[in-house]
């Protein structure tokens, strides 16, 4: 008697079961149809059609997503429609929770709290888990921190990303933003971060996308109703490299999106590092919200390589290719292909071919040929960095010792034929040449002047000096 009251008992409580269940789907499907009413085709189905009413119990009404951020991105943007429906279907009592599925092989979920709900929302995980072996970092695998070559022009930028290789999200410089124009080596450093990443921790899972790419992705999964996959896939990562991001510019779906996969990312301590042609406050068309959090971190700029920064490329190149070329041909391409580490390699590599095809060694004459073809060779408006890079280079002086205070006879030595050149060979004014070493003073300036041409009238070997280092900047 005993076993057949227990499973009546049983029964009764499954039928139970079923007709509350039964009844939360009758309540939830006339919520849908509000929704239906009330939102875009686009919005319904991407949001709302996917969720499951899993129970309604103390005026607790619990709705599997399929996938926390889901849960976050409804909560942004559409809980007070939300909130007015399910009070006017479930009562005007009811607290909202999510049940979000964070494992598509296993089914383990996690709850998460709607804002008028009584919990605390905890932090979303990634809905999906792929095999590490299958995650495309996209990554130029050459482009690492040993091919990417040192300079004051990067030297901020590469500093800052060294940092946050090797602790990604946990620095500071959380977007690390580096901007620079074109050509500069932005690209070149973004994925040397990344790359460094990968070689310290396999498991982290990093991607490289242009901003163009990321456009096109978001229009597909919008057109294909995949959002939520796009999405999924996007809070996977623990490192987001994003170039170009300028062309967001006028793109106010793939804007919106971006922002809620960058706060996600953001606030679990995975690194965003965007790269652009201009600085945050001079990008255009860019929401105000995203132009905020592009500037929460670091913004380090890489300035076009200056004349030191350009030779030390092109003997890091000769080295790694085995080409042999003289100094002077070495400075004369140096003096010439000033604007863009893309145009210094497409040099080398023309040199290179032409050298192999014809059997010939590199003479000026063919590098005149080759520069010829990229850049145009004309007389160059000398600047200081320019002159700064080259005097540091033959009198073996750091640039930063020359604009300091020191007064060691070579960083002297240095600095009065800094100042020298930079009167000859410039349209500068004295005191704008006494700004740019180190802010001195006019009369500074002008007593560096005449003390230089007394050591040249006096000194034969210092002459020569001064006459090696303006015949590299004006050949």
């Amino acid at each position: 008697m005993h076993s057949i009251s227990a499973k009546k008992a049983e029964l009764f409580l499954r039928s139970t079961k079923m007709n509350q269940d039964n009844n939360i789907m009758t309540m939830w499907h006339e919520c849908q149809v509000i929704l239906q009413d009330n939102l875009t085709a686009s919005a319904y189905q991407t949001w709302f059609a996917p969720i499951v009413p899993l129970s309604f119990n103390d005026g607790v009404l619990v709705l599997q997503v399929r996938s926390p951020f889901i849960a976050q991105y409804i909560e942004e943007n559409y809980i007070s429609i939300l909130s007015k429906v399910i009070f006017r279907v479930f009562g005007p009592d009811t607290r909202l929770n999510y049940q979000a599925v964070i494992d598509a092989q296993s089914g383990a979920s996690s709850t998460i709290a709607s804002a008028n709900g009584s919990a605390t929302a905890v932090a979303a995980q990634p809905a999906i888990r792929q095999q590490e072996n299958t995650f495309d970092t996209q990554l130029n695998a050459s482009y690492t921190f040993d091919t990417f070559i040192a300079g004051e022009p990067n030297k901020l930028a590469r500093v800052a990303g060294l940092k946050v290789a090797e602790l990604p999200g946990y620095t500071a410089f959380n977007p690390l933003f580096i901007y620079g124009g074109s050509g500069v080596g932005k690209t070149h450093l973004a994925c040397a971060i990344g790359n460094q990443v990968k070689a310290l921790d396999p498991s982290k899972k990093v991607l490289y996308v242009s901003a163009n790419t990321f456009k096109l992705q978001y229009m597909a999964a919008t057109q294909e109703h995949r959002i939520p996959d796009f999405l999924n896939f996007y809070q996977q990562v623990d490192v987001l490299i994003v170039d170009d991001i300028q062309y967001f510019a006028h793109l106010d779906g793939t804007q919106d999106t971006f922002f809620h996969i960058f706060n996600y990312l953001q606030q679990s301590h995975k690194q965003l590092i965007l790269t652009s042609d201009r600085m945050p406050l001079q990008l255009k068309d860019i929401e105000d919200r995203l132009l905020t959090r592009f500037k929460w971190g670091l913004s380090a700029e890489i300035t076009r390589p200056d004349f030191q920064l350009r030779k030390d490329i092109l003997l890091s190149k000769m080295h790694r290719d085995g080409v042999s070329m003289a100094p002077e041909i070495v400075d004369f391409i140096a003096n010439n292909v000033r604007d863009s580490i893309r145009d210094l390699e497409g040099v080398m590599a023309s040199l290179l071919a032409y050298s192999t095809l014809t059997n010939c060694e590199i003479d000026m004459a063919l590098a005149e040929q080759v520069v010829g073809r990229i850049v145009e060779i004309k007389p160059m408006a000398i600047d200081m960095s320019d002159i700064l890079g080259c005097v540091s280079e033959h009198f073996n002086v750091p640039q930063k010792a020359i604009v300091s205070d020191s007064r060691s006879k070579e960083v002297m030595e240095a600095r009065h034929v800094s100042i020298y050149l930079a009167k000859e060979l410039t349209e500068h004014s004295l005191a704008e040449i006494g700004n740019a070493i180190g802010g001195r003073t006019h009369a500074t300036v002008l007593h560096s002047l005449k003390q230089t041409k007394d050591w040249m009238s006096s000194d034969p070997v210092f002459r020569h000096k001064i006459i090696q280092i303006k015949a590299a900047l004006t050949r």
